[in-house]
C-alpha cells in the first residue's frame, strides 16, 4: 500500500510542471486527498486538497490561482497542475490520502495529521 509522485523537475522561473501521484494496493475512491510541499528549514505547507466525494477542493494563499490540484478515480491517481512557477515554489512535494469516513466525503483539510498515507515525495526546483 503505497502513494509514489513522479513528476519532479528542474523548472525555469515562469515555468509549468505537473506532478502525479498514483496509489498503488489501494483505491482512491471516496478518500480525500492532498499536495503538501516542505522546502529546507521549513515547516510542511498544504497546497490543495479535494474532499472524498463532493470533489469539494481548498488551496492554500500562496497557490491559488497558479496550482490546480484534481484526480482520477478510475486510475487511482492525483494531480498537482502547477504554473507560473516562482523560486519560493522550489521544495519536496508529497501527496496524502485519507481512510474514508462520513467527514471526509464532504471535506479535505490542508492540515498534515488529517492524512494517513503518504507518498515518498518528489522534488521541484525553480532555477535559471
Amino acid at each position: 500500500v503505497q502513494l509514489v509522485e513522479s513528476g519532479g523537475d528542474l523548472v525555469q522561473p515562469g515555468g509549468s510542471l505537473r506532478l502525479s501521484c498514483a496509489a498503488s494496493g489501494f483505491s482512491l475512491e471516496g478518500k480525500a486527498i492532498a499536495w503538501f510541499r516542505q522546502a529546507p528549514g521549513k515547516e510542511r505547507e498544504g497546497l490543495a486538497c479535494i474532499s472524498g466525494s463532493d470533489y469539494m477542493t481548498k488551496y492554500a494563499d500562496s497557490v491559488k490561482g497558479r496550482f490546480t490540484i484534481s484526480r482520477s478515480d478510475a486510475k487511482d491517481s492525483m494531480y498537482l497542475a502547477m504554473n507560473s512557477l516562482e523560486s519560493d515554489d522550489t521544495a519536496m512535494y508529497f501527496c496524502a490520502a485519507r481512510s474514508p469516513s462520513t467527514y471526509s466525503q464532504r471535506h479535505c483539510s490542508q492540515d498534515g495529521d488529517f492524512y494517513d498515507f503518504w507518498g515518498q515525495g518528489a522534488q521541484v526546483t525553480v532555477s535559471s
